[in-house]
Formats: structure tokens, sequence, C-alpha cells
């Protein structure tokens, strides 16, 4: 599979009267993940929604490869997983997962797999009424994961997991997305998390989101718990911190 780079040229949104972002600019690496993190409120959702095609910038252009994004959504190559799992109430958790690979007119080929992966074994055949939050967010981003997307967007997936199924999570999904080269963008509150998960971190400022930090995180070594305690991250870590708290 060849990812696409996706391109913001100084996006700029406003709702009414409230600027959510302002002249944000940035190329976002093929086959790469990115991880954005501010403050609450910065307009990192807003961000994602643009990539996703969801909202339109009122200045600046957003662009996936040479395309618009909502023309990557329609060729199913374009996949988002949102804060709010929105699984259809009526379709067990097989069929809501099946569901990202139908819409994407792909084939529903791993499903299963996805729903080992995620934790959800023995629930296949349950409706979403029947699960926890977490197990219904887990659901979502197994559906995101299973048209095999170029493009893959991910709003706080992990916000309503537990804290030991988020972490086994932050280290099974990653090599999943890396071994087809999607291209990634993820939006989290959590320093550790986006260390953990992506290759590139930008730092937003409080609103209206413009960049005041850009992190490569390029440690070398498996991406697990140990990771994180390693010379080169815990230096990262701080540099992100410094950022976030305006240093």
């Amino acid at each position: 599979m060849i990812s696409p780079d996706i391109i913001c040229d100084a996006v700029t949104k406003s709702f009414g009267a409230t600027q959510a972002v302002s002249e944000f600019s940035a190329t976002l690496k093929a086959g790469h993940t990115t991880a954005l993190v501010g403050p609450s409120g910065c307009g990192k959702s807003t961000i994602l929604r643009m990539i996703a095609g969801l909202e339109t910038p009122e200045r600046g252009e957003v662009l996936v490869g040479d395309e618009a994004p909502d023309a990557v959504a329609r060729r199913g190559a374009l996949a988002m997983s949102f804060q709010d799992p929105s699984l259809l109430p009526w379709r067990s958790v097989s069929a809501n997962i099946a569901l990202g690979a139908e819409l994407a007119r792909k084939p529903a080929d791993q499903v299963d797999h996805l729903i080992d992966l995620v934790g959800l074994s023995g629930f296949a055949d349950h409706r979403p009424a029947a699960l926890s939050g977490g197990m219904r967010q887990r659901a979502a981003i197994a559906r995101s994961l299973i048209s095999k997307p170029e493009v893959l967007l991910l709003d706080e997936p992990f916000g309503a997991v537990d804290a030991i199924t988020r972490r086994r999570l932050n280290v099974d999904l990653p090599p999943l997305w890396r071994a087809r080269g999607t291209t990634v963008v993820l939006v989290t509150h959590s320093v550790e998390e986006a260390l953990l998960l992506s290759d590139r971190v930008i730092v937003l400022s409080s609103r209206p989101a413009s960049v005041v930090a850009d992190i490569a995180v390029d440690a070398p070594g498996p991406r697990d718990s140990a990771f994180l305690d390693t010379p080169a991250v815990q230096d990262h870590a701080r540099a992100l911190y410094s950022a976030l708290e305006g240093r």
C-alpha cells in the first residue's frame, strides 16, 4: 500500500465568532504517525476533522496526497475513530466492525482477528447495549482498522478504555498500521501516549490552534512501556511538557 502525505497549508477555521484554528501549516509524512497534543479545546479535533473532510477550512487548504480529503474518503482509503464510538445499536460487535469494510467496499476478512486484538473475544455476537463504554470504544477502533485505510485518523481513541487495556492497545495496535504503511494522525492529551505511538509530536497552542513545538520521536527500539524510560524519550517528554506549559 502506498500511503499519501497529508498537507495542511495555512488552514484557518472559525465557528461563529470563535476562531478554532489559525494558520495551521504542516506536512504529515506518508507512512508515519503524527500526534497532535495541546490544551483542551485548542482546536486539535477541528484539525483532524478538516483532514477527514468533515469540516471545510475558511482559508487555506488540506490535501491528502494530491486529492481533497472527501475524495479520499469516498474511495474508502480514509478511516476515522471518534471519541464517541457511535456503534449501530441493532448490529452485533462483529457486524459493527464489518461495517467499516462494507462502507469502504472492501472485504471484511479480518473481523475475528481484530476482535481478538482489541480484547473483545467472546463478545462478537453481543450488541453495543451489552458492552461497557470502553468495550464499545475498542469495537470502534477495530471498525476503523478493518478497511486497511491509507489514512487513519484517531481522535482520543483510548480515552474511554481502562488503563491496563489502554497500555496493551498502545503496544499492540501500532505494529499493525506500521506494517501496512498507513499514514496516521492521532489526537491525544497524553504526552506519554503521544511518545509511545508516534514518530512526530506537534504541540499546539491554546485556541486558536497554532504550532508551538514540533518534535521528532527518533528513539530506536521496540515501542513498549520500557521505551518511555529511555533517556532519549525522557528528553522528548521534558521538551513536550515545557512546550505545553509555555516555557
